[in-house]
């Protein structure tokens, strides 16, 4: 079985991050979703736990990070090409995210663009040539 991954990021209103995320692709899971968080599902392996505050600090003692001004993370996932990256950044930004918080990366061989969500949490959706990864 592979591998999967469950972020959960706290949210300061949790109806608008469930749209955003929504909106960028993510489908809401009932089965795990009530009125403190919703459990997004980006694909069989990977999952977005978003939290209410209250919710959040149920699970560690420290503070919560206000992303807007602190770094705490940069989430990266992969995307299948250059458009793939360029719409999932698109759609973010048309959703009110801010678009390209760091710069537009373009080696090449790589190719990457980020958003911060309404949180201020910092996402980056990465293309890597195939060809590039096989030859190590």
């Amino acid at each position: 079985m592979p591998k999967m991954i469950f972020v959960n990021l706290p949210v300061a209103d949790l109806a608008l991050a469930t749209a955003f995320y929504e909106s960028i692709g993510a489908v809401k899971n009932a089965q795990f979703s009530d009125a403190t968080g919703s459990g997004m599902v980006f694909s069989e392996t990977i999952h977005v736990m978003l939290l209410t505050h209250d919710k959040f600090r149920q699970f560690t003692p420290k503070a919560i990070a206000d992303a807007r001004t602190t770094s705490e993370v940069l989430i990266c996932i992969s995307a299948d090409g250059r458009d793939d990256v360029d719409g999932m950044v698109e759609k973010a930004g048309a959703a009110g995210g801010r678009v390209d918080p760091g710069p537009k990366q373009d080696y090449g061989f790589m190719y990457g663009q980020s958003f911060h969500d309404p949180d201020g949490h910092i996402w980056e959706f990465i293309w890597m040539d195939p060809s590039f990864v096989q030859k190590g």
